[in-house]
């Protein structure tokens, strides 16, 4: 797919195709309102499917597809394979296993600089199958983005809608962050026509600098806004000028830390 905060073209490896997750986010584009299709991981179709896409990518067969014909010549390469999808990817049972096997397959189809991402809320990443898997990414050049969308345990109950403590959240995040430098993603929208307020911006500052301040390594935070139809109707995106102000609030409280910003209805 073609992916906005990839900055190109994505190859996505959904390990939820029964769409479970163990959040239920306000602001999600997957569809929970009709059955799955497909409700487990045939994973010797996931590997035929990636060695397929990286030689269509290495001939150029995939850039002649309707969705990435009009690319130009610097969008027409793959920029990532993305553990993402319809749920929480470190809960798949053999992740570290589909890991393994994927990092392998790229290097078979010369593709050893492609970098391997995981796309992750956080909750599980304390569980020791799941480092396992983390380190194989590290080891790869991989990289981990940790979603982060809420500076108060109020807000984050408000657009998550779970029962996993935020400070288990936090907690995971900082651990993380001090074992590699992690990308931090967080999505702020609008909630009955309510953007989030000043304080709960300066929260959210403040969660991303005491993670650097106890150690932890940030090379990313990215911000963004509802581009999607999302889960429910009564959430809306912000408008440019209002990520933009998200944006800038990270910048002046993380210093030397590069912050990006991403807006409605742009991929």
């Amino acid at each position: 797919m073609l992916s906005r905060r990839a900055h190109g073209i994505s190859i996505g490896i959904n390990l939820n195709p029964d769409k479970i997750c163990n959040f239920d986010c306000i602001y999600c584009q997957v569809d929970r309102t009709t059955p799955p299709v497909v409700r487990d991981v045939d994973e010797a179709r996931l590997y035929d499917e990636l060695k397929d896409t990286l030689r269509q990518a290495k001939s150029g067969a995939l850039f002649e597809r309707e969705e990435f014909r009009g690319l130009g010549s610097k969008e027409r390469e793959i920029r990532d394979v993305t553990f993402a999808g319809d749920g929480e990817p470190p809960s798949y049972p053999n992740f570290s296993g589909v890991v393994r096997e994927t990092i392998r397959i790229k290097k078979e189809e010369g593709f050893e600089a492609l970098p391997i991402n995981l796309l992750t809320n956080a909750t599980l990443i304390d569980r020791p199958r799941v480092q396992e898997a983390m380190r194989l990414i590290d080891a790869d050049g991989g990289a981990h983005w940790l979603k982060l969308d809420a500076g108060t345990e109020e807000y984050y109950g408000l657009v998550e809608r779970t029962t996993i403590p935020f400070a288990r959240v936090l907690e995971n995040i900082a651990a993380a962050a001090r074992v590699r430098p992690v990308v931090i993603q967080s999505l702020f929208l609008r909630l009955r026509e309510a953007a989030p307020t000043a304080a709960e911006i300066d929260a959210w500052c403040g969660r991303l600098e005491t993670i650097v301040k106890e150690g932890g390594a940030i090379r990313l935070v990215q911000v963004y806004t509802v581009a999607r139809p999302p889960a429910e109707s009564y959430v809306t995106p912000l408008s440019d000028q209002e990520v933009d102000g998200i944006a800038a609030a990270a910048r002046r409280r993380l210093p030397g830390i590069a912050v990006e910003a991403f807006y409605s209805g742009r991929f």
